[in-house]
């Protein structure tokens, strides 16, 4: 396991944004209609692939380190006048559609997605299906709360066109649990797993935690241990971002029960070492995958894209984005759903796609997102050849080399030419290096969570 030195640690200790777009969402402008939305909408060619996301607002429990926007419903009522009006707002969208290749990739979040009854999920995922045409092989995949998943649903996936299923498990530990209002035994995860896999489900993903309270290098281990045997394709490990001023409920946990820097880095090196010594294969910073999942194969190819879900092995370069706070991307910017549920609603109501933030991103804008974004895919990138590709001239970045070689006086990375690599030991450090090509990088200590 690597440690890091002082100098290291600093940099670990930096606010940075994750890099699921670029410029990141913290620059998009408020949309008085959505006229430019619909101007992005009507360049899409009969060629283009669509990638769907389904943004579910809702869990039946709220967890005190979730930094999702969701809220509990207290009954169905709220969610079941909330399906209608998704079912509207996706009607909007394909109405607004050109002809198009069909959507390749379709992925439920939230909140839980699973917070819906069987029926309307199935009916839900079948109008998506219809409207916007699935393409043949298309990934469908949700996001599930493994502690509150009914049987019904979790063996009804398969027949609704599901795919993959990614489960939040976070910990093992009941200590851990406690503290942070996530109870689920892994008996209940272990039948939630059989369940899916038998209702036709075959790929599962697990969400894994470090940095919560309570958690040591050891029992962050031992949940991992206890993950790997129920045999998951993918893993994602993410470190937990206290923001109580944004996130009201985190204010219950302490900050005095929180790790230092050294400590979440510790955490989670123990929890790689876990997986690396079960043969998953790295990815970028904070996933893992069997070697024959996937995304190890876009991986090894140089296909590997991240997105709003963070990284992944859909090509698509349009994204229509449904539900409150849902972002749609498209390749001449971005495009955000209100995030207040009636704010969101009364839009659609009015039958306007109910965009309240965008971006018209540049050429200078899409050029830097491609650096960007093969430095956290690849953990290296030809800075000059990807200038030269975007029609730039080969010294366009060189003020972003030039800090990058201040890194690697630090030992973050090296810098050879116009070639910029990080070590895959420190690939959790990567968006610094990353950031050292972001044109406005300005510190946003509220806004951001720790690089590790």
């Amino acid at each position: 396991m690597t440690t890091l030195a002082e100098p290291l640690l600093a940099h670990a200790s930096r606010t940075l944004p994750r890099y699921t777009s670029y410029p990141t969402a913290l620059a998009f402008q408020p949309a008085a209609d959505d006229a430019l939305t619909r101007a992005w909408l009507d360049a899409i060619q009969p060629t283009d692939a669509l990638s769907i996301y389904v943004h579910i607002p809702f869990c039946e429990r709220l967890c005190w380190y979730c930094g999702c926007h969701t809220s509990v419903p207290n009954g169905y009522d709220r969610i079941a006048a909330f399906v209608g009006q998704l079912t509207r707002e996706l009607e909007l969208w394909a109405d607004a559609l050109p002809p198009h290749a069909g959507a390749g990739h379709v992925h439920f979040g939230g909140g839980s997605p699973n917070s819906l009854t069987t029926a309307d999920f199935t009916d839900l995922m079948a109008s998506i299906a219809h409207r916007f045409t699935l393409r043949p092989g298309a990934e469908v995949a949700v996001e599930l709360d493994p502690g509150h998943l009914d049987s019904g649903f979790a063996l009804g996936l398969g027949a609704a066109g599901v795919t993959r299923a990614s489960l939040g498990v976070q910990t093992f530990d009941p200590d851990v649990q406690r503290r942070v209002n996530r109870i689920q035994p892994f008996e209940r995860v272990e039948a939630a797993v059989a369940d899916i896999r038998r209702g036709g489900v075959a790929a599962i993903n697990f969400d894994m935690m470090y940095g919560l309270p309570g958690q040591t290098p050891d029992n962050v281990a031992a949940s991992l241990e206890t993950a790997l045997s129920l045999a998951p394709d993918r893993v994602a490990l993410f470190g937990y971002a206290h923001v109580p001023w944004m996130k009201k409920h985190q204010a219950m946990i302490r900050a005095e029960d929180l790790a230092d820097v050294a400590g979440r880095w510790s955490q989670a090196e123990a929890a790689e070492a876990v997986l690396l010594a079960h043969g998953y294969v790295r990815i970028g910073m904070d996933h893992y995958a069997h070697p024959d999942d996937p995304m190890a194969a876009q991986l090894a190819s140089g296909g590997l894209r991240r997105n709003f879900q963070g990284y992944t092995d859909d090509p698509a370069a349009v994204l229509i984005g449904l539900g409150p706070s849902a972002i749609s991307a498209f390749p001449q910017g971005f495009a955000q759903n209100a995030s207040r549920v009636d704010h969101w609603a009364a839009a659609v109501e009015t039958g306007r796609l109910p965009v309240a933030r965008q971006l018209a991103t540049t050429a200078e804008d899409r050029l830097r997102g491609a650096v960007i974004e093969r430095l956290m895919c690849d953990l290296e990138i030809d800075v000059g050849s990807v200038c030269l590709d975007h029609g730039f001239a080969v010294a366009t970045l060189d003020e972003g080399l030039a800090s990058a070689r201040m890194l690697a006086g630090d030992g973050l990375c090296t810098v050879a030419g116009r070639l910029v690599r990080v070590s895959p030991e420190l690939s959790r450090l990567v968006r610094v290096v990353a950031a050292c090509f972001d044109r406005q990088p300005a510190p946003a200590p509220k806004k951001h969570s720790l690089a590790i």
